[in-house]
């Protein structure tokens, strides 16, 4: 907000000092993630800035890293950049791989999650639901609880558990599995994890929905169903997609679960990353890291160009 003429000396002492007090706090926040990315193009394997790249010396910086990427777990890496390169690739690449169950992990605990979160705001946000406070404060609290609680009672839960599964080994026929170490078992898990951010964004949404469109649907001679697909969905689609947003990155960036729930087979992003700091301390991770920033901010570019949207629908300006 640009400041009045007629302010005072104190007033625009004051308007300066709130600029630059909002611009450190911004730079303290941003900064730890700004470093990462310049790292990610160091032609040394350090951590850190060297000499040629505190000059701009162009052979202080290099794409090895990402190119490491490419090739690590690879059966011919030094092969020709052609089709067979990137069937290569694509089969048995360690990051590609990781990278893949990383989506389908991701994107089956986004369904769920946004299923399950979605039902649970509408209750919620509805005056004859009993105890709405009690239920939407247990709900919310994967968010709440330290993670590593979360987990560890997943795990002892998951290794008890167990889902009848198909099996062809030696013929069609169901298996009894338990859900810690199996993919179902980190979808779930993950879901679990991403159910709080729904209900929160959905609930914000439904704060601000206006029912009297719900009562006039009725009285047009629509049915729930009809008048719930028809005009509460479309309504409310903004902050579904946002929730599933939230879900989807919260199940994409999570190591915790995966490290006590996952087998040694079933590594994701974050896993690889943790066993690369674990076991050799390479800039490759700077990259990974580096890809990970861009897709959170495609990811929260969208979330503001749906809040705009919801907005819109619901005749509120933008800020």
């Amino acid at each position: 907000m640009a400041l009045p003429t007629y302010a005072s000396p104190l007033e625009k002492a004051w308007h300066y000092s709130y600029l630059v007090i909002c611009g450190l706090i911004f730079l303290f926040l941003i900064a730890p993630i700004v470093i990462v990315i310049p790292l990610s193009f160091n032609a040394e394997p350090y951590f850190t800035f060297t000499e040629k790249m505190l000059t701009l010396d162009p052979e202080g910086y290099s794409m090895r890293w990402y190119d490491s990427l490419l090739t690590f777990g690879m059966q011919n890496p030094e092969s020709e950049r052609g089709a067979s390169f990137w069937s290569d690739f694509w089969g048995n690449a360690t990051w590609m791989q990781v990278t893949k169950n990383s989506i389908i992990i991701g994107f089956f605990a986004t369904i769920l999650s946004t299923a399950l979160g979605t039902i649970a705001a509408l209750g919620l946000t509805r005056p004859e639901m009993p105890y709405r406070k009690q239920i939407t404060a247990v709900l919310i609290s994967p968010m709440i609880v330290p993670i590593i609680i979360s987990a560890t009672g997943m795990f002892f839960f998951y290794s008890w558990m167990k889902l009848p599964m198909p099996s062809f080994e030696g013929g069609f026929h169901i298996e009894w599995t338990r859900l810690a170490g199996s993919y179902l078992g980190i979808i779930l898990a993950h879901a679990a994890l991403g159910i709080p951010f729904v209900i929160i964004t959905v609930t914000a949404t439904l704060s601000g929905f206006d029912q009297s469109l719900v009562r006039a649907a009725a009285s047009l001679g629509a049915n729930p169903r009809t008048a719930f697909f028809k005009v509460v969905m479309p309504l409310i689609m903004p902050g579904v997609v946002s929730g599933a947003l939230f879900a989807f990155v919260t199940s994409f960036d999570e190591v915790v679960a995966v490290l006590f729930i996952a087998d040694h087979t079933q590594q994701t992003i974050p896993r690889q990353m943790w066993n690369g700091i674990r076991e050799q301390i390479s800039p490759a991770i700077l990259a990974v890291a580096t890809i990970l920033v861009l897709i959170s901010i495609l990811l929260l570019t969208t979330v503001e160009l749906l809040r705009r949207r919801s907005e819109r629908l619901r005749g509120v300006s933008p800020q």
